[in-house]
């Protein structure tokens, strides 16, 4: 059986940067141990599979998966597979986390997810794993979010988790501050889901995006991840929805055969 493959940076300045995601169309869904498989036969931070829906609210159902575990939400590997799979102004999937889109935003794509809410909360756990002081954020929804403020970007660069430790902590864990080339910098932690440090990840700005629009005084603002590979996103906090705009590049096409 041979399988259409595609691997995609998003949310990628130029190829080679950004977040790479492995995206194949399927025809039907396989056993959910083989897709498992196939995604740790991969080896990326995720990869999406599609499947044909007629009819209804969406054009795809979509599944994401890590190398170790399936995910509630995936930012990037939606990006990717809307590059594969638009032919028109739009393409929706229905996904674990509701309807998500992608859409044509002149020379880039704009993908819709539900916006987090953001709340203080107590993550002693989380600031020992980062080695960090600081006041904690939660965001609901997705992969989950514990979010630290710290003072600037050389600090944000500067973190050195104990990956042992952030491994025990079922969800996203992240520090950010303003930005030097972007407006606002992070670096995400997705150790739980078998991921140490994820490149550009979408899920995450759903509960940074409505963090920083507050902080900031404005819906609109340019973010980039500055962990090892590097990725630039356009964001807009629209309602209860998060736009993440970035652009997408084919760097391998082929086929998986089974």
């Amino acid at each position: 059986m041979n399988l259409p493959f595609f691997q995609v940076d998003a949310f990628a300045p130029a190829p080679l940067t950004g977040n790479p995601a492995a995206v194949m169309p399927l025809e039907r869904w396989l056993p959910d141990a083989q897709l498992q498989a196939i995604a740790a036969e991969n080896n990326l931070s995720e990869t999406a599979f599609t499947v044909p829906l007629e009819g209804g609210e969406a054009d795809y159902h979509l599944r994401w998966f890590t190398p170790t575990t399936e995910v509630d939400m995936c930012g990037h590997a939606t990006l990717a597979a809307g590059h594969i799979l638009l032919t028109g102004a739009a393409v929706r999937f229905r996904t674990r986390s509701g309807i998500l889109s992608v859409e044509r935003n002149g020379e880039l794509l704009r993908l819709s997810l539900p916006a987090s809410r953001i709340e203080v909360a107590e993550a002693p756990d989380a600031l020992a794993a980062l080695g960090v002081e600081g006041q904690v954020h939660r965001g609901s929804g997705g992969n989950g979010a514990v979010i630290v403020p710290l003072a600037d970007e050389a600090a944000v660069r500067a973190v050195r988790p104990d990956f042992t430790a952030l491994r025990r902590i079922d969800s996203l864990v992240m520090v950010t501050a303003c930005g030097e080339a972007a407006d606002v910098a992070s670096r995400v932690f997705a150790a739980y889901h078998g991921i140490d440090e994820d490149p550009v990840t979408g899920s995450a700005h759903a509960a940074l995006v409505p963090l920083w629009a507050e902080r900031l005084g404005r819906t609109r603002f340019s973010a980039a991840q500055v962990g090892p590979r590097s990725g630039e996103l356009e964001c807009e906090l629209a309602g209860d929805r998060v736009l993440l705009s970035g652009r997408c590049w084919t760097v391998i096409e082929g086929s998986f055969q089974l």
